[in-house]
């Protein structure tokens, strides 16, 4: 292995380097800070847990998410998270044992086998909220408020929602009682909107709900598109129950508080949006922006990940990666470098040093070492000594 070798990082890790670094710790700390001004609290799982505990009731994708490694002191078997929200069901089910209304929040490195899109990274740096303790559309509203809110101070304009509601396949598979083989292909396919692959599937099936599987991955866009699945679903008895309908009823009148509360954010429906199908329960949310290929912030209902800690809450929640809003906000040609610095010049005078330390309370100020350190350091101004006393001026 040559040395350039040894430095390479695994593909899929990346790392922050100046100015990004200071931009993401300035936006964790704002949004920190407006999720506290809501009554979150902050908490900060550990890094590693023993797998069983930290993949309860999440189901296969997040295991194949997740690195494992062998415990030196106990022999079990360790995993490296891959999301945080487990941690945080845990801490509310297992460690708070909160029976009220419980609102955490977080932010730290999370780790992917694998990157979840083309352009993702495998090593995001994961912040979100968590609400536990409500089943109504309150909570979920709260939410999405946070995740707007989140978005904004990224700087992210133009925000567009995709709305889904879990129980509508749940619903569609409960009548169509395929086998577990020709529904994980079923899921596969329709998750990724691919078409040809359902006809394919379906191509010697005559049962009503095939057709409807195949017209839900058609409609998804439109937020008149829900009308239609409910008219689909409806006209056939065997599928028209109280579950599946009852989601679309509950998905359309969240469309229409979170319409009224954001009457300027776009809203869409996407039934196709099949992510976290093994522990969701409710509607779920993805925000975009345009020009951008995968969700900045996603989210949505779980009530029944706490059952297993021992507390069935129910919970809501949504998640963001501060670098990807880091990048983008850069590429949206925001200046990511700390400004207002100011360079003050080499010396230990007392009223130099009394004048520095005064002007480190608002500003950065970094100080020549020498007199050969000549460099500006990326400074917009400087101290200089002017009548006898130390001015800041314009470099």
């Amino acid at each position: 292995m040559s040395l350039t070798e040894r430095w390479l990082l695994p593909e899929g890790v990346d790392e922050l380097l100046p100015p990004d670094a200071w931009a993401l710790e300035k936006m964790r700390r704002s949004m920190l800070d407006v999720y506290s001004s809501y009554g979150y609290d902050l908490v900060a799982p550990p890094l590693v847990e023993f797998i069983e505990s930290l993949l309860t009731g999440t189901g296969r994708k997040l295991e194949l998410q997740t690195f494992k490694v062998t415990d030196q002191l106990s022999g079990r078997l360790l995993g490296v998270r891959s999301d945080i929200t487990p941690q945080a069901a845990r801490i509310d089910a297992h460690v708070l044992k909160n029976q009220a209304i419980s609102r955490l929040c977080y932010v730290d490195s999370v780790v992917h086998t694998k990157p979840e899109h083309m352009m993702t990274n495998r090593s995001p740096i994961q912040i979100g909220c968590e609400l536990f303790g409500e089943h109504g559309a309150s909570a979920d509203l709260e939410v999405v408020s946070l995740m707007l809110e989140t978005l904004r101070l990224a700087d992210v304009d133009k925000v567009h929602i995709d709305l889904a509601h879990v129980g509508i396949y749940r619903g569609l598979m409960r009548s169509a009682q395929l086998e577990s083989s020709l529904e994980e292909a079923v899921f596969d396919a329709l998750s990724r909107k691919s078409i040809p692959e359902l006809d394919a599937l379906f191509a010697d099936s005559e049962e009503p709900v095939i057709k409807i599987v195949r017209e839900i991955a058609l409609l998804s866009g439109s937020i008149d598109a829900l009308d239609a699945v409910r008219e689909s679903i409806s006209a056939i008895d065997a599928l028209a129950d109280e579950q599946t309908l009852g989601a679309v009823d509950a998905l359309k009148v969240f469309a229409a508080q979170l319409s009224a509360r954001f009457p300027n954010i776009e809203l869409g429906y996407d039934f196709c949006e099949l992510r976290g199908y093994d522990y969701h329960t409710g509607v779920m949310f993805s925000a975009y922006t345009p020009n951008f290929g995968y969700a900045l912030a996603k989210g949505g209902r779980y009530d029944a990940i706490g059952e297993d800690f021992g507390a069935s809450r129910p919970a809501t929640g949504f998640s963001a990666d501060l670098k990807t809003l880091v990048r983008l906000q850069a590429r949206c040609g925001e200046q990511n470098s700390p400004s207002n610095s100011v360079l003050a010049p080499a010396g230990d005078d007392s009223d130099l040093l009394s004048a520095i330390a005064l002007l480190r309370k608002e500003k950065r100020v970094i100080q020549r070492l020498s007199d050969s350190d000549i460099d500006d350091h990326g400074c917009s101004s400087e101290l200089k000594l002017v009548d006898g006393r130390w001015v800041e001026v314009k470099i």
